[in-house]
């Protein structure tokens, strides 16, 4: 057994007050612009859609000119995540209507009310991020062996999963994190159940308006289901494609988010979560999102100066930073396995293999 030295880990709160004067007044200001990129992304789908209505007028020998177009309107799926999370986060729209509307727009590629997103990712993640009430961690090695437990084992990167479903997976679990807590909130009512990690409690006010959500959902799915069904090549290329791929780019950040960091009670942002280094393309076109600590610090926090919130944390607390290139993220979730053992320890399916975290302060650096 691994024993956490909690008197080493510090709050959220704690980094914040420390950190926030070395900040400029204006990183706290919302951002419109986030606002505006949504929008075009919006436009960049709807144009995909449009084209794709006529594939099958197509000569088959062309159709190969529409898969850039396809990867396109996939990265814009993430861009409707990454975006409607930091508008979710802010105060950049402050009517309460506009603020909904401009959400449900953003998630309904993703499946995912906005109602549930506040519920699941601001109030419960935020606030026990990789402690045992978090949502988004790993399933613990103790609990049943229930459909949710056995999906993540298949599909998550980890020492034990075949390569082929880690593929496969990347298109789905986005659409299986979705469901579970769709499910979790709508039919068990935050209650145990076969599928989610940790079961999310929402009002019976909340419920109301994520079934009207998700109801709304449905509703632009088929809609656009329904103008591409003229045939099968419009529904693989204009539709699943684009949102597998979308959902591919997602679930890798999501992955190498949280899941190769040990557990704990106290919510200290520089133990339970990872920042990447990507190349600097993808921090433009994601809204800095590989900078995860640095949200975890400061969720309201304009993403624009989220390198400047790194900068302090290498000069100020550069031991506990959890600062990796996203190879060597995805390289260590697949030398490790997918499942919690104890606070500080992973282990497979049947608890035959045990290996610490990597990102616990004794094994810093062994990797």
């Amino acid at each position: 057994m691994h024993v956490i030295d909690r008197e080493s880990l510090k709050s959220q709160a704690t980094y914040a007050k420390e950190l926030r004067s070395k900040l400029p007044p204006e990183a706290f200001q919302p951002s419109i612009n986030k606002l505006w990129i949504l929008l075009i992304n919006v436009v960049i789908l709807i144009l995909g859609w449009g084209i794709a209505g006529h594939l099958n007028q197509w000569n088959h020998a062309a159709l190969w000119l529409y898969l850039p177009l396809a990867l396109v309107m996939g990265n814009s799926v993430v861009v409707l995540l990454f975006s409607s999370h930091d508008l979710m986060h802010s105060k950049t729209i402050q009517q309460p209507v506009l603020r909904q509307t401009i959400s449900l727009i953003g998630l309904t590629l993703l499946w995912m009310p906005p109602t549930l997103w506040k519920a699941v990712h601001n109030r419960v993640h935020h606030n026990n991020t990789n402690a045992l009430h978090d949502p988004d961690r790993n399933y613990l090695h103790s609990q049943p062996n229930n459909f949710g437990k056995w999906i993540q084992n298949l599909f998550a990167p980890s020492a034990d999963a075949n390569p082929f479903w880690i593929g496969f997976g990347m298109g789905y679990s986005w659409g299986v994190y979705a469901f579970r807590n769709i499910a979790s909130a709508l039919v068990f009512d935050g209650k145990a159940n076969p599928f989610s990690v940790d079961p999310v409690k929402v009002s019976p006010k909340e419920r109301k308006a994520i079934a009207l959500e998700l109801g709304l959902m449905v509703v632009l799915h088929g809609s656009i289901i329904a103008y591409l069904s003229a045939s099968p090549i419009n529904l693989i290329l204009g539709y699943f494609l684009p949102i597998w791929l979308g959902y591919a780019g997602v679930i890798f950040y999501i992955y190498t988010n949280h899941l190769l960091c040990p557990m704990s009670d106290v919510n200290d942002p520089l133990y339970n979560s990872v920042s990447l280094r990507v190349p600097k393309i993808f921090d433009t076109l994601h809204f800095n999102f590989s900078y995860h600590t640095e949200h975890h610090l400061f969720p309201g926090l304009n993403s624009d100066y989220y390198p400047m919130v790194q900068a302090l944390l290498i000069q100020h607390y550069p031991e506990q930073f959890n600062l990796l290139d996203a190879g060597q993220a995805w390289r260590l979730m697949l030398q490790t396995p997918r499942h919690y053992k104890d606070a500080n320890t992973f282990t497979n399916w049947n608890g035959q293999k045990n290996v610490p975290s990597p990102l616990s302060p004794s094994e810093k650096g062994t990797y």
